[in-house]
């Protein structure tokens, strides 16, 4: 099957948006997909462009091809580049401040997670540490029990050989 990674195009009449979509190519322009990977918005200033780059790099090594608008895209966020094995590709798609903005808030929520794990990670290992701390409480009051009982039936012992 011939594989083509190309613009699907939704939105409003004179509105136009793509979803960049991975889609068998003898498919209708927005026919049937395989994947989504991506949009496209050439409306606003700066555009928005949004692909998944792990997404675009497997179809791209898979033998999927992109059309021209997309090959354009994709040199725009540094996939092709990855794809051809440069190591220090970049991305050269500019964020607009609403999108920093979001990407800020985001990493606030995954601070706040990464403590709330953090927290959990250190209540759980001080369970762990009082659980043990625990057993060998009740290991070393077991030994003394036995000591005892071991030393009650010496004395028994020695009065029967008398």
């Amino acid at each position: 099957m011939a594989v083509r990674i190309r613009l699907k195009r939704v939105g409003k009449i004179h509105a136009p948006a793509y979803r960049v979509v991975v889609v068998d190519s003898r498919k209708k322009r927005d026919g049937r997909v395989i994947e989504e990977i991506g949009l496209y918005d050439a409306q606003p200033n700066p555009s928005i462009i949004r692909i998944d780059s792990d997404r675009a790099q497997y179809w791209l090594g898979v033998g999927a091809q992109p059309s021209d608008q997309v090959r354009n895209l994709l040199v725009l966020t540094g996939d092709i580049a990855k794809f051809n094995g440069k190591k220090d590709a970049v991305s050269r798609v500019k964020v607009a401040e609403s999108d920093k903005a979001g990407a800020a808030a985001e990493a606030v929520k995954a601070a706040e997670a990464e403590a709330e794990k953090s927290k959990a990670a250190q209540a759980a290992a001080k369970a762990e540490a009082e659980a043990e701390a625990k057993a060998a409480a009740e290991a070393s009051e077991a030994e003394a029990k036995a000591a005892e009982a071991e030393a009650e039936e010496a004395p028994a012992e020695a009065g029967e050989e008398a």
